[in-house]
């Protein structure tokens, strides 16, 4: 599963011909959470308070290039980095 993207200790990752809907995965330490690309929303798991707001910030900022990840992703084509928070 690659990451696409670091920020603040947090790992965005996405995996190849995943399921619907189109997600990715945050991970911070032992914590795990799925975040739906086009409702920026928590699908499943859960981060601390103040990574989570950072997370979903991110992907709204990223939308676009998530879904493109995404559509590479079903593909199996390799997946673009994303510009981390700063």
């Amino acid at each position: 599963m690659p990451v696409i993207s670091r920020f603040f200790g947090i790992d965005i990752l996405m995996y190849y011909d995943d399921h619907n809907p189109p997600h990715f995965h945050a991970k911070y330490g032992d914590y795990k959470a799925l975040i739906d690309i086009n409702k920026a929303r928590v699908l499943e798991g859960n981060l601390p308070s103040a990574q989570m707001k950072l997370v979903l910030a991110w992907a709204i900022i990223h939308k676009e290039e998530l879904l493109e990840d995404w559509k590479l992703a079903q593909m199996m084509e390799t997946l673009t980095k994303i510009e981390p928070l700063r």
